[in-house]
């Protein structure tokens, strides 16, 4: 039985696409006789006639990769474009590496582990450029005897 004339209608009425209408299969005879609006509005009411929800992207596939990024898979260099520059700002870097410098140089002169003197040396060393993260300073620190072997 053709109920493309129903279905258009309906469309109409409730206005949506035609595909989200839908018919209740048992009352397949009543849509066909219904050919007016007022019909279509009237087994729209009854519930003979209703729109199936709207469908969305699932996000099942993003999740699984989401979960795969944070333990470090599909980031290699085929997944990446610009340059390194690009996704980690060159300043920005060393903002972060330098605070973390100067935070444990001015903890250990605070808590008594080094002198003053000491201090302003190696921070100005490590605004030179001299240490490339927090653990290439420790290791110097301990190569030259500032910070005892066992330190952390």
């Amino acid at each position: 039985m053709d109920l493309s004339y129903q279905r258009r209608l309906a469309a109409e009425v409730l206005g949506v696409g035609e595909t989200r209408i839908r018919f209740d299969p048992e009352q397949l005879d009543r849509v066909a006789s219904a050919i007016t609006r007022e019909d279509i509005r009237k087994l729209v009411k009854e519930g003979v006639i209703y729109v199936e929800p709207p469908h969305s992207n699932s996000r099942g596939r993003w999740r699984i990769r989401h979960e795969q990024r944070k333990k470090g898979r599909r980031r290699g260099p085929g997944r990446r474009k610009g340059a390194k520059g690009a996704r980690m700002d060159k300043k920005e870097a060393w903002m972060n590496r330098i605070r973390r410098m100067r935070k444990f140089l001015r903890w250990l002169r605070d808590h008594g582990v080094i002198d003053r003197r000491t201090y302003r040396r190696l921070y100005l060393m490590a605004k030179g450029g001299a240490f490339d993260s927090l653990s290439s300073l420790k290791r110097y620190m301990k190569d030259h005897g500032i910070l005892p072997p066992d330190y952390r």
